[in-house]
């Protein structure tokens, strides 16, 4: 089977070399004239394109695999008879190639004529006109007639319908229209693969075939009767992206036109942190290409990233500052100077009433790390307290805490091109599929060479089993039973001597290690002994263990299956005693790596977003690290931690905390225990709200400040694995200003005198000021295209490989893991065990995605359910359905899969008509406070549709988000 091979380019070089790079020894070749040494292995097509000689090609593509069917590509090369196709012939020393001459000439010609004899000319008026393969390979061919036609009889693939009985032998195959960004027109095929090759090598979908022959063959999506919306395409876009022709072609380059102009920027969705190039006419964004440099994305994408960005375009997106006294009148467009007088009037008073720690902020995980770090300043060196807080917390604070005690710093290992040399790799509670679908296709590709997969979660995600990949195991444990499976494996590889004793007495606290071994050995942590508890069969547990601890190279991934629970911070720090059990640390192939869920939770982190940490993780309460700061800032900083978004809340309704600055979150969404939120919210007398667009959180508010989209500003996201990309402006603002900018105009309401005038003097401020930053400028990472932290004197060009000769604590420290269940149980009235996570179509809380045509493939959310727990109910696939907690309670429609195991339940948080967060409850992290959004005791029941409760929030956001006119 053939497989995606990351291509290696020089620099800012953008050509198709037609072949992947090879890794090897240099062999020496002559190709028209010209000496080129290039890795054996290299194709001859590859070795002439190093050497700046373009060889004709339609079939070849330097993300894939040679093929060797178009047969443009032929060469001659001295000593060997015939013209052997140069994508798939290696070099060897000595070799004299030849790639231009009269036969070649011919024979090129001749194959051209027979692909153009089959496609359409009417290249004038085709969207792919001057962006064609096809159409700039007849011209490098010098192809100027065709003297070939289809057969009679053969499949009219035309983009005209027969008409007036004209074509009775023939029929029409006409365009795939299905799905919503691209088209698929059968009458453009060339059959060259590409597509089905891209869908296969890079994607790992498999949705593709080639079906027919000679004239008759065509590409098909799906089976018979499918099309490209209803087969198993992903709409990836790679199969577009792969395309010679318009075959396939984005609906959006039809509508506008081939781009002119590019910029490379990240997205702004997941924590992969992928790059693309924005390309545009004039100002208007007409597509987004994946950008083969991209080190986390190398080239590929998914659908969000690739053409979910109309968004940023949308009609709902709110262009004016707008304010309001209470939040039952309705807002009032005003100018920018009118609302920071009165955001700050308002703040100011509520601190002259209430005191200096009456008001806090909230940062945002989708802002850049720039504009992230002037929100914590804003609370700490202008409101004049710690009151900071993150999405970040609400679901990845246990990673910081659990690798912080045991490794010495709060993020991942690994960088992705890691995952290529693993033979074993565990994913607990992660669904990189829906969540991290390009991380997702490079990990599938090496499942896919052989690799070994253990999956820990209590649904059956697609990677457990999908087209030619299956887990070895699958372990579906009861939802708040983390603890108890990790240090059951923990005491499966401890007892049965699994252990790489020479790491571990090398690397790592040998006593702490004693004492662990005579915690984890406790026959109660024996996989028979839990497997009550945990619901995982012993035999496969015991299983699992061994082969993570003997399959070789062992990878942990986890995400929010592990740290949204009342143990997340347990359960973290089980993981990492795991890895350093086995020696998996340190070395390629290997580590602990969290999948964050956003493009910026590591930076959001990293900036000092939390109440009791400055940037850099270090603790509020140091001086010497305050000084720093108010040295910098020239204030003082508060030694005493801040609060939390709860206890933010809590204090709300208490009456102390009144004021509130929110960036980019929707809070009302996506914390738990709605209700609390809410009342929380309805208690403040300011909350300000600066986001795209009137989101739920904003029906408490009385100040909006209109936010920039990542396509309207310029900056930087940290991606999970620590890799500090650029973000590049590639329109203005239409609200006239970025984020970090708004901030600054509220800072400098409030009295604080900022004069930044670019976001790069932002990044200077926080190099200053934070270590593992010390190395990161603007210009570094437009040399090197990115870094990742720790950057600095001792290590300039980043660190894609952490604890590679000892932890940053110094020795790895073994960290007792007790199992304590969570307060959340089941019983009589709430049986179920509530469990959520998120689809591949849809983002967090779909304020991005559901004004994108995503909706198509998920509009709702669902509650996946059992058959058996459905039947006992009476409920039926598509049926309403009531799902109560302790909490609150929702209604949305059932979908019955055997995904979950009986018991258990799943749904999604995307569309906050179903509000899933109303039914979660406020227990959390003993550690962190991250909410514990795994594990809810519910019932399901019968339903007529929508609740009382959700018919009245619904009519309270109407009535909340009324605009006055101008008129009025």
């Amino acid at each position: 089977m053939r497989d995606f091979i990351i291509p290696q380019y020089p620099p800012g070089d953008d050509r198709d070399m037609g072949t992947p790079a090879k890794v090897g020894l240099p062999v020496t070749l002559i190709v028209d004239g010209i000496d080129v040494t290039v890795p054996e292995g290299t194709s001859v097509m590859r070795a002439a394109a190093e050497a700046g000689i373009m060889v004709p090609k339609l079939c070849a593509s330097d993300n894939m695999e040679a093929f060797g069917s178009c047969r443009l590509c032929v060469v001659e090369i001295e000593g060997r008879r015939g013209t052997p196709a140069s994508c798939t012939t290696p070099v060897m020393e000595g070799m004299i190639v030849h790639t231009q001459s009269d036969k070649l000439r011919r024979m090129r010609k001749g194959v051209m004529e027979l692909y153009i004899s089959d496609h359409p000319l009417d290249c004038l008026t085709c969207a792919a006109n001057g962006d064609c393969e096809l159409q700039d390979m007849a011209g490098n061919v010098g192809l100027r007639d065709v003297r070939y036609k289809a057969p009679e009889g053969a499949t009219l693939l035309n983009h005209f319908a027969p008409r007036d009985g004209v074509g009775v032998n023939a029929h029409y195959t006409p365009k795939d229209e299905s799905n919503p960004y691209f088209t698929f027109d059968p009458a453009k095929c060339i059959v060259c693969s590409r597509c089905v090759r891209a869908c296969e090598e890079v994607q790992g979908t498999f949705a593709l075939t080639i079906e027919g022959r000679g004239f008759d063959s065509r590409v098909k999506a799906g089976a018979i009767g499918d099309d490209f919306l209803t087969s198993d395409c992903v709409s990836c876009g790679a199969c577009v992206q792969a395309c010679p022709t318009a075959t396939l072609q984005e609906k959006s380059v039809i509508e506008l036109g081939t781009p002119e102009r590019s910029v490379i920027t990240t997205c702004a969705y997941c924590g992969v942190g992928c790059s693309f190039k924005a390309e545009l006419n004039g100002d208007q964004l007409v597509r987004m290409v994946p950008y083969k440099h991209g080190k986390a994305n190398r080239g590929h994408s998914c659908v969000k990233g690739r053409f979910a960005y109309g968004y940023a375009q949308h009609k709902d997106r709110v262009l004016k500052p707008m304010i309001r006294e209470t939040i039952d009148q309705p807002w009032r467009e005003v100018e920018w100077a009118e609302a920071m007088t009165f955001a700050a009037n308002k703040l100011r008073g509520i601190q002259e009433k209430y005191g200096r720690k009456s008001v806090g902020v909230i940062t945002s995980s989708r802002c850049t790390n720039e504009e992230t770090y002037l929100v914590q300043k804003l609370t700490r060196a202008v409101f004049g307290n710690n009151n900071t807080d993150t999405c970040a917390r609400v679901c990845h604070s246990p990673t910081g805490y659990g690798l912080g005690k045991t490794y010495g710093t709060s993020a991942g290992t690994q960088d992705f091109d890691s995952v290529e040399q693993a033979d074993v790799v565990v994913i607990i509670g992660a669904n990189p599929t829906d969540g991290h679908p390009v991380f997702a296709s490079r990990l599938k590709k090496r499942l896919r060479e052989g690799a070994k997969l253990i999956v820990v979660d209590p649904r059956r995600t697609d990677i457990v089993r999908s087209a030619h990949v299956e887990a070895q195991y699958h372990l579906p444990l009861k939802p708040g039973t983390n603890v108890a499976v990790v240090t059951a494996m923990a005491h499966v590889i401890v007892t049965e001597g699994l252990f790489d004793e020479d790491f571990i007495r090398t690397r790592c606290d040998w006593d702490e290690f004693q004492f662990y071994v005579d915690f984890v050995s406790d026959p109660r942590h024996a996989p028979e002994n839990v497997e009550l508890l945990t619901g995982v069969p012993a035999a496969d547990l015991r299983a699992a263990a061994r082969l993570y601890a003997t399959g070789g190279n062992g990878a942990i991934y986890y995400g929010l299956g592990v740290t949204e629970h009342s143990q997340g911070s347990t359960t973290v720090i089980g993981i990492a005693n795991l890895a350093m059990l086995t020696g998996n640390i340190g070395r390629p192939g290997v580590g602990v790596n969290p999948l964050r869920g956003q493009n910026n939770v590591q930076g959001s982190c990293d900036m000092g977003s939390f109440p009791h940490e400055l940037p850099g993780y270090r603790h509020v309460k140091l001086p010497d690290v305050r000084a720093i700061y108010e040295q910098a800032w020239g204030c003082e900083i508060d030694p005493e931690p801040g609060l939390r978004i709860p206890n933010m809340l809590d204090a709300a309704v208490e009456g102390t905390f009144k004021g509130l600055y929110c960036q980019g979150e929707d809070i009302l969404q996506s914390d738990p225990d709605t209700h609390h939120v809410a009342a929380g919210l309805a208690a403040m007398e300011c909350v300000i709200v600066h986001d795209l667009f009137l989101n739920e959180t904003a029906n408490y508010a009385h100040v909006f400040l209109p936010g920039s989209s990542f396509l309207e500003k310029d900056g930087t996201f940290t991606n999970a694995e620590r890799r500090i990309n650029r973000v590049r402006k590639v329109m203005a603002p239409r609200n006239g200003y970025e984020d970090w900018e708004v901030t600054q105009l509220l800072a400098n309401a409030m009295g604080a005198g900022w004069h930044y005038t670019h976001p790069s003097q932002i990044m200077e401020e926080i190099a200053a000021t934070t270590p593992s930053f010390a190395g990161v400028t603007y210009d570094v990472l437009e040399e090197k295209g990115s870094v990742q932290w720790p950057c600095n004197e001792k290590v300039p060009d980043g660190t894609p490989l952490m604890h590679v000769d000892g932890f940053v604590s110094g020795k790895g420290h073994f960290m007792v893991t007790e199992y304590v269940a969570t307060d959340e149980r089941t019983g009589p009235r709430f049986p179920l065990l509530l469990t959520t996570g998120r689809i591949l179509s849809q983002y967090n809380v779909g304020a991005q995605t559901r004004r994108t045509e995503n909706v198509v493939w998920h509009p709702e959310d669902v509650l996946e359910i059992n058959p058996h727990d459905a039947e006992n109910r009476g409920i039926n696939d598509g049926d309403w359905v009531r799902l109560a907690s302790r909490a609150g309670e929702t209604t949305l429609r059932a979908t019955l899969t055997d995904r979950v195991a009986a018991g258990v339940v799943y749904t999604t948080f995307h569309h906050p008509a179903t509000q899933a967060n109303v039914v979660t409850t406020d227990f959390s992290d003993w550690a962190t406070n991250c909410p514990e959004f795994k594990v809810t005791a519910v019932q399901v029941s019968p339903s007529n549709g929508p609740s009382e409760w959700q018919e009245s929030y619904n009519e309270q956001a109407e009535r909340s988000r009324r605009i006055l006119t101008a008129a009025e």
